[in-house]
């Protein structure tokens, strides 16, 4: 399945929304709710993670960043 590329061990608060940013390192945003807007990112982590074409990245439960294969092409 999915594959740990760096432990970073980022604790997740509710409401925000935690990514891998162009820089390679991990990036959280207030989610926007009910008329409030969203929006103010900011850097948690350094990961230091440079991508690979076909993988999709993301922060996982552990608040680590990890990889999985993209389905392409189903049949």
């Amino acid at each position: 399945m999915a594959e740990v590329v760096k432990g970073t061990g980022v604790s997740k608060e509710k409401g925000y929304l935690y990514y891998l940013g162009k820089d390679g390192n991990v990036w959280r945003s207030k989610m926007a709710r009910a008329g409030k807007g969203g929006g103010n990112a900011e850097k948690v982590a350094d990961a230091g993670v440079s991508r690979e074409s076909g993988f999709l990245y993301f922060i996982d439960k552990d608040g680590n960043v990890a990889r999985s294969k993209m389905a392409r092409g189903r049949k």
